[in-house]
């Protein structure tokens, strides 16, 4: 059931067709040839095949740079791990039966049968996050619309929907483990860091502020087996730990700079394996790792070791870090940076190391796109992209194992795998989730894959010379704010006030600041 043959970058339908299209360009190129040398024609139309010649030339050099650039920097895939009728025999007479649900969920066979299972539809703006519960019974996801739900995802059913308390969008909620999925942490573009205590009885009791960041607060980080600690990021450029055991849950460990320059943030993960290290990433090409143990700002500004791709060191794009995430193990970190590629670093290597791994052929521009691992292992790499599509690769090799379509807004940017079964959840600009199962009876064919990889590169880069300098990113949320309070004011939720605060911006804002009720109360749907 693997797949036995090794990738390559277009199927053979993709590749007759580009070798008979190659061979049409050199027939009309010999054809004009010969009719020149015969005396066939006026200048006005030898000039004129001489500029089409030179065109097509350029055209032809142009694919066999790409065709370059697209095989860079790929391994050979290697061969199966997993056969599907050895291992269903083993299993049946009872050798190996705890490996096995493990080892079919890193199955490179089944990844490549992923096709769409069905939607969850209840949300009226976009999906920004996903999170499955510990156990993978029921699937959290928060919107534009101000609102979360939690999924009876197997049959496709909202259990409890309730407003989040926050004033714009949600951009993260997460089930607290060890809570008994009783505890939900929840953070927006308002800034504000809300925890939801969830009922047994399918309802939301309240939401409550426990922190405020100075702008937007696009992920939380959770510790693997804390019920009541987690940590957020902003675009403050501050981490706070948070712990919900204190009176004032709130704790500022440590404000992101380079050099005396403040850094925002994008993104945070804790180490599995070494839940005392954190890293984040942000508004430079940085992926920083700190140690809460040991956080001087004095010293490196309290940086224990940081990691960058060699050629991005000294760019002077302005290359940002939108999501990154630590393997199942702790040893490995990936990195997806916006309108450039993914890379995969050693943890465990010093400062300043390299990247092992590059994956190519995306696009994250338009939004904060996330990345993952998929399996058991982390055997595999999945991103979204602008262009629509979900991609997935093997780490190894580096080469595409699957291409799905995943969005019809366009842009697909949360991408949750199933803790436990062989499947996953994805959302983008659609107001739906996509759920995903390797039901499809023949491996995927890539079909279309080298033209939309091509596409995506070339619209890489026309914009990265035609956009050089990139708008500000709180810029553009400042005029998506001005445009959305110039709209007629829609009926807002009792007791709440009008949205005539201060920017989220604002450099008076603190955590103190009137940021929203601390408290909301909160009815199921």
């Amino acid at each position: 059931m693997e797949g036995s043959g090794l990738y390559s970058l277009t199927d053979d339908a993709e590749r007759e067709s580009e070798g008979g299209g190659r061979q049409r360009v050199k027939e009309r190129r010999a054809s004009r040839k010969r009719n020149r040398l015969g005396g066939g024609g006026s200048n006005h139309s030898s000039s004129s095949d001489d500029d089409e010649d030179e065109e097509e030339q350029k055209d032809e050099d142009d694919d066999e740079a790409m065709e370059a650039w697209l095989k860079a920097e790929l391994r050979e895939l290697r061969g199966p791990v997993w056969q599907a009728v050895p291992s269903l025999r083993s299993r049946e007479i009872g050798r190996d039966s705890q490996q096995f649900v493990r080892r079919v969920c890193g199955a490179r066979g089944l990844v490549q049968r992923l096709e769409l299972q069905g939607r969850l539809e209840r949300h009226t703006g976009c999906v920004n996050t996903l999170h499955f519960n510990p156990s993978g019974t029921r699937l959290a996801s928060g919107s534009d619309d101000l609102r979360v739900v939690i999924w009876d995802w197997a049959v496709r059913r909202a259990v409890l929907e309730f407003d989040s308390g926050h004033k714009s969008n949600v951009f993260q909620a997460k089930f607290l483990p060890h809570s008994g999925d009783s505890t939900l942490a929840m953070c927006a573009r308002d800034g504000q860091i809300r925890v939801a205590e969830l009922s047994a009885t399918q309802c939301c009791k309240n939401t409550k502020r426990v922190a405020q960041h100075k702008g937007a607060a696009h992920k939380l980080a959770l510790e693997p087996d804390s019920p009541c600690s987690f940590l957020s990021a902003g675009e403050d450029a501050v981490v706070f730990g948070i712990d919900l055991r204190l009176d004032r849950p709130a704790n500022k460990l440590v404000v992101v700079k380079e050099g005396e320059k403040k850094v925002g943030l994008y993104t945070i993960f804790v180490n599995p394996a070494k839940t005392h290290h954190f890293a984040v990433g942000g508004r430079d090409q940085y992926v920083r790792i700190y140690d809460q143990r040991k956080i001087n700002e004095n010293e490196n500004n309290g940086v224990l070791k940081k990691f960058c791709p060699s050629h991005l060191v000294s760019s002077e794009s302005k290359t940002n870090i939108t999501c990154l995430v630590y393997s199942h193990d702790g040893t490995e970190l990936l990195a997806s940076y916006n309108d450039e590629d993914i890379y995969l670093f050693d943890s465990n290597h010093s400062d300043g190391a390299d990247y092992l791994r590059r994956y190519k052929g995306h696009r994250n521009n338009a939004t904060v796109k996330g990345v993952n691992f998929y399996g058991p292992c982390s055997e595999f790499v999945v991103s979204g992209s602008d262009c629509g599509h979900i991609y997935l690769w093997d780490k190894f090799s580096a080469r595409i194992v699957q291409f799905m379509e995943g969005d019809r807004g366009g842009v697909v940017n949360c991408l949750e795998p199933h803790p436990h079964l062989p499947g996953m959840a994805t959302s983008g600009l659609d107001h739906d989730i996509k759920l995903w199962a390797p039901t499809a009876e023949n491996a995927t064919l890539l079909k279309g894959l080298k033209e939309v990889m091509k596409k995506n590169k070339r619209e890489r880069d026309e914009d990265s010379v035609r956009h050089g300098d990139q708008y500000d990113t709180q810029l553009l949320w400042f005029l998506m704010r001005h445009m959305r309070n110039r709209r007629p004011p829609r009926t807002r939720r009792e007791g709440a006030d009008a949205d005539t605060d201060e920017s989220w911006s604002s450099s008076n804002s603190s955590d103190e600041e009137e940021g929203g009720p601390d408290h909301v109360q909160c009815m199921s749907s």
